[in-house]
This record gives C-alpha cells, structure tokens and sequence, in this order.
C-alpha cells in the first residue's frame, strides 16, 4: 500500500462523521459533476493518446489549482495502484466500481478529509464529487459550485448553449448534476413498507441503489437516492427538490423506528442485543452478516437500547471491515476465511469486547 494511502486510512472520511442534520437516518450528502474538455471526444470514442493528453492535462490543472480554502488534493494514476488499492478507494466511496476496473490512463484527485474528488476518466473526462455528512445538501453544492468554476478558470469545458454541459450518458447533459443521499432505513425494511417509498420516489423520477451505487444490492438496510434527470431544471432546483424529498423519507423511518419500540419492544431488543453479543464473541464473520449486525446495532444506539457506543465508530465500521480496508491493514491479500476471521478480531477491538 502506497504511503499516500495509509494516510487516508489512518482518519476517517468526512462522509463517515455521524454529524450534520438527521445523522441518525441521513449518512451522507453527494452532489456530482459530470464534465468533458472541449476539443476532445468523449472517452468511448477516444484513442489512447488522447485519453493520456486528457488525463495529463486534467492533472496539471487540478494540482496546480486553488480549489479552496484547505483543498489541497491528492492525486493517484490508477495505473500505479494494485486491485487491492483500487478496491480500497472504492469502499471509501472516493472512486466507482467501473473506474477502479477500467485500463488506460485514469486518476482520482482526494480532497483533505476526503471531502472532494475529481475521477479523472471515468465515464466522462471529470468526475466531481463532494460528500458530506448528514444531510448538508445544500452546503455540498456550494462548495462544488466554487470547485468547478475554479476548474472552468482554466479548463475548457464542451458546453453547448442549447442542451447545456455535455456528457457521455445522454441522462446526464444539462447540468451534469447528480444529487445522492445514502440513508439508513432497518425500520422500513423490517416492516416491509420500502416498497411504498421505492414506488413514491420512482414517480417522482428518483432512483434508489444500493451501498456503492448503480448496478449494486441494498447491504446493511442502506439505500442510496438520487434524481435521474438533469436536463431542464437548475442545479438549485435539483437541489431543493431533494432537500424536499429527503426530510420525509427520513421522518417515515423515524416514525417506524418509534411504533416498532413502543409495540415490540422485546422483539426488538432481542435482535439488537443477539447482534451484539454476536459482534462482540464471534471469531469469524462475512462481510454480509458484518453489514446487517452493524445496521441492527447502529439502531439500536439511535433508539437508546444500546448505550456507550460512538456512532461514528459504527459508520466507520461499516467501510473499514469491507474486504479492500482489511487486506489494507495486512498488508498481503487474504483468502475469504482469513479475512472473516481478521473482521472478527477487528470488530471486537474497535467494540472493547
């Protein structure tokens, strides 16, 4: 694992804070960009030079930037990281599944406290993310209005007047905006009324993925919400629409959070206390039952079931023990018994068990 890696995994990410407004059902706030340099064809139609000449140039730029107060970046050509260091950016959310698998000439550029990064080619030359914790919609657009157009000071974007920035997934032109909120729903799974707000949002033209995005399952009880259209509204309309959405959807939650305490208290704190017991004393564990243990303790820490645990130690947990952060802290690769019985170790010291 390269320095520069270690060092990301040695704090955890502002995403994983358990701060900021509705923590307890809000995990975090995205808001991202797609953008493409002018004079350059989209990446599924550009020669290998010219995905280099767009990589190099994008670099430059961005490291060579002021994006911000404290914005100093970190960048990485994935062609230098292993499977291992790809897969690590992935489980902290800094890079997509499809960049870490892709060839050629691709980087990501990491923001202090992994607020920001910029996927440098991606789907489209400039991914531009900025995370926040809870939901701080509002002040995640902010600060990356401020990034792109210190970015557009001195990169050309393609931009036509009429159908706005240009993007390689026709979804995506007009703004190239991309609203998501990762959100922490067990009291809606368990009494099975997801699918009432999975149709509600559908009609709404809102999309529902799972942890680590498009083409993934929901793990853990988490989903994650994002508009699907871009073209047609401004980015302080997509903005305010989610504003809108999200409060409800999280009030929802939190009302069958309360029924299920009050109508089936026992029941409940049986499920909560079984998956303690079994994080704090189990030798070895999956990655999937890590997910739904944690989700099942984390809610019962919001309910007050479950005193002395930090909140945000379970956030971190639900990255940290994912296989990329685990083979991370090895050092090696790890078959997938070893890496159960290493979760099950790192579990009960980061519980005290």
């Amino acid at each position: 694992m390269k320095p520069e890696l270690d060092d990301l995994a040695g704090s955890a990410g502002e995403w994983l804070r358990g701060t900021g407004p509705e923590s307890d059902v809000v995990i975090s706030s995205r808001v991202r960009l797609a953008r493409n340099l002018d004079g350059y064809p989209f990446l599924t139609q550009a020669a290998p030079k010219q995905r280099a000449e767009v990589e190099a140039l994008a670099r430059e730029r961005i490291e060579g930037n002021k994006l911000g107060k404290g914005m100093n970046v970190l960048y990485l050509a994935l062609k230098d990281l292993n499977p291992i260091e790809r897969l690590f950016l992935v489980e902290r959310h800094l890079i997509s599944r499809e960049h870490a698998a892709g060839d050629a000439d691709r980087g990501v550029a990491v923001g202090k406290r992994e607020a920001l990064s910029i996927m440098v080619n991606e789907e489209d030359h400039l991914r531009i993310q900025v995370l926040r914790s809870g939901l701080q919609l509002q002040e995640a657009w902010d600060e990356i209005s401020k990034i792109d157009d210190a970015l557009d000071r001195s990169l050309t974007y393609a931009f036509s007047p009429q159908f706005g920035y240009l993007t390689a997934c026709p979804t995506n032109v007009g703004t190239g905006m991309r609203i998501s909120v990762m959100l922490h729903l067990p009291a809606v799974v368990m009494t099975k009324t997801l699918d009432k707000i999975l149709h509600s949002l559908q009609r709404i033209n809102f999309t529902v993925r799972g942890l680590y995005g498009e083409g993934t399952q929901a793990t853990g009880d988490f989903y994650q919400i994002s508009n699907q259209v871009s073209l047609g509204k401004s980015e302080e309309e997509l903005v305010q629409e989610m504003q809108g959405v999200v409060p409800e959807i999280a009030k929802y939650e939190k009302t069958w959070r309360e029924k299920l305490l009050k109508e089936k208290r026992t029941w409940l704190e049986d499920k909560v206390w079984r998956a303690v017991g079994t994080l704090k004393n189990a030798r070895t564990i999956s990655s999937d039952e890590t997910l739904e243990l944690l989700s099942l303790l984390r809610l019962g820490v919001n309910l007050g079931v479950v005193d002395g645990v930090d909140q945000r130690v379970l956030n971190e947990l639900f990255v940290s023990t994912q296989p990329g952060h685990l083979q991370k802290h090895e050092h090696k690769i790890l078959e997938a018994a070893d890496r159960d019985a290493v979760r099950a170790a790192y579990i009960r010291k980061r519980l005290g068990a």
